[in-house]
């Protein structure tokens, strides 16, 4: 399956904040992640997570730090911010009611047949 493009931009600053909430990473371990989380399906490129680590940063969402690890090559790590993690709250607040308005229709869907699994005679 591959999940749209709108949805994972829709839902890419929630992932990254959320993550960020956990610990401070860098943008390999974030990808990493992602992709883990999501069972593989969920692929991200270095193309769409750093111009968005970059617009948190810019928002004041996140901060960085160069960071060199013994016998590693120096990484830039992000960590979220207090106006972060509000606005991770405020973006999980939004995520709640359209997760919720989702499950009402699907569960009302699943209270009756289609419209195309109607036999023909049985259609208006």
């Amino acid at each position: 399956m591959k999940v749209a493009k709108d949805l994972v931009a829709a839902s890419a600053t929630p992932m990254v904040l959320g993550i960020l909430a956990e610990e401070e990473s860098y943008g390999y371990a974030i990808l990493r992640r992602i992709n883990e989380m999501s069972g593989g399906e969920l692929d991200w490129t270095e193309g769409l997570l750093y111009p968005l680590l970059h617009r948190l940063e810019r928002l004041g969402h996140v901060e960085s730090s160069w960071q060199s690890v013994a016998g590693e090559r120096r990484r830039k790590y992000y960590r979220i911010t207090d106006q972060g993690l509000a606005e991770l709250a405020e973006q999980r607040r939004q995520w709640d009611t359209v997760v919720d308005a989702l499950k009402e229709i699907w569960l009302g869907l699943g209270e009756r047949r289609p419209m195309m699994a109607l036999p023909l005679e049985g259609r208006a």
